[in-house]
């Protein structure tokens, strides 16, 4: 928004209205990246903090944290009236996503049925997705409230902060947090109550053998580091690297930028990133209604696949048709919303939700809280980077920076078809088990665990 611009970054407002300026170039500013990548920074602090919270005071605690700090947040954006407090806000926003980011994937996982895990599980990038979607909408209602519309779209995120926390303390927190502080009653209460039956006795002797387990890790953190756990915590690692790495934020993020960049107008532009947000939360419902019916390889392959065609089709039209000062006809403009809504479409039911499912319910509960945090962690970082260079990428890489993504979702879909197990349908207490048996792990948990076995023989 023009006025938002004036205002706190009036270096890129005045290279806006200069139409000769590289289309490419001219949103390429450090301090307007500052202002998206700050919150991702923040939130990978947050997440560390994080990590010991939900493991000591539980999954509600991190989500009630999360929701007072989105709600400053909110606040702090909607009255700024200097770049300090606009950065200081968004700085409390990655506060919240940091907390948020940790407890609410775990909450799901450790409250679901096995056979539901994963739908249930989706409903977090759901709720994200719709949550996308909202802004955009937003955001393309708030821009013709001159002057002071900038402000009503960030303050409204107030809204669904204030919810997220009121909700979070009527909430009760899942079993095996409280089996792990050592409530089994109160533990057991209510796995009865959230599994509508008494007739529990074999979940919740698997979650107190689990807990007990836990129990003797003093170090979550150390022990995740142990050969046995190697391929979850590769897994916590390359899951998140990878979802940032297919490129959605560029799209998410800077959906009205690239799209203005184009050569799209201003509203056509709200509109269009307004679509990829519509496009993004249908094509979830499309995951969660087959996720535990086909599993999460199936639709990682071919997610990955579709993502890769749509990149390249969009670079090729952009390298032919676009150039530094040079805009797209009408047709070629459909075209690449077509494929760039294609391409969200992939991600929507694919990466987006399962990038997080997936090390959600991989990890033991002893380093359960650990290994989420690490996937928060490295998530952040990676969203940090992206969002920081994109601007300075697209002025450089130009077209070519589809082409760079498009190569990174080739890598990561051979990586899911040679070392991910299908993890539908399997209990967390028993996700072990499918390591033991995958063709390449099983020789790094099975060594560990053979040498164990032996230094106890020479013990003994």
């Amino acid at each position: 928004m023009d006025e938002f611009l004036r205002r706190f970054f009036y270096s890129v407002y005045l290279k806006k209205q200069h139409i000769h300026e590289d289309n490419y170039c001219k949103y390429n500013n450090q301090v307007l990246a500052a202002f998206t990548s700050s919150l991702y920074m923040a939130g990978l602090v947050a997440s560390l903090v994080a990590s010991p919270i939900t493991r000591n005071y539980g999954r509600r605690a991190s989500i009630i944290c999360g929701g007072i700090s989105f709600f400053l947040g909110a606040v702090l954006n909607a009255a700024a009236i200097n770049l300090g407090m606009l950065l200081f806000g968004r700085i409390m926003l990655g506060v919240g996503i940091g907390f948020g980011n940790q407890a609410v994937p775990l909450y799901l996982s450790e409250m679901a049925p096995a056979h539901l895990r994963g739908c249930l599980n989706m409903m977090f990038q759901l709720a994200t997705t719709l949550g996308i979607f909202t802004a955009n909408m937003i955001n393309y209602g708030t821009s013709k409230l001159h002057p002071w519309g900038w402000r009503l779209s960030l303050g409204l995120a107030a809204a669904p902060a204030f919810v997220m926390t009121v909700r979070g303390m009527l909430l009760p927190e899942t079993p095996n947090s409280l089996i792990e502080q050592g409530n089994k009653t109160k533990g057991r209460r209510v796995l009865e109550r959230i599994r509508g039956t008494e007739n529990v006795d074999a979940e919740f002797e698997d979650m107190v053998d689990a807990s007990e387990l836990a129990r003797l890790v003093k170090h979550p953190l150390r022990n995740i580091l142990k050969r046995r756990n190697r391929p979850q915590l590769i897994m916590a690692i390359l899951m998140p690297t990878f979802q940032i790495l297919t490129g959605i934020n560029i799209i998410l993020f800077y959906a009205p930028v690239l799209f203005q960049s184009m050569g799209f107008k201003r509203a056509a532009s709200l509109y269009s990133s307004a679509l990829t947000g519509a496009v993004l939360a249908s094509s979830t419902l499309v995951s969660m209604a087959t996720v535990d019916r086909w599993g999460r390889r199936i639709l990682l392959i071919t997610g990955g696949i579709q993502m890769i065609i749509c990149q390249v089709i969009v670079a090729i039209i952009l390298g032919l048709k676009f150039g530094s000062d040079k805009e797209l006809s009408r047709g070629y403009s459909i075209i690449v919303v077509v494929f760039i809504c294609l391409f969200v479409a992939a991600f929507g039911y694919s990466w987006g939700p399962l990038g997080w499912t997936v090390p959600s319910e991989i990890f033991p509960l002893e380093t359960r809280s650990a290994g989420q945090s690490i996937t928060v962690t490295v998530n952040l970082f990676f969203t940090f980077a992206i969002a920081q260079s994109f601007l300075s990428l697209l002025c450089v890489m130009r077209f070519g920076i589809f082409l760079f993504f498009s190569g990174w979702i080739a890598v990561m879909t051979i990586f899911i078809y040679l070392f991910l197990p299908e993890t539908k349908g399997v209990p967390i207490e028993e996700m072990m088990r499918l390591w033991e048996k995958h063709w390449f792990w099983k020789k790094i948990v099975l060594e560990d665990q053979q040498a164990k076995n032996t230094n106890g023989l020479n013990h003994a």
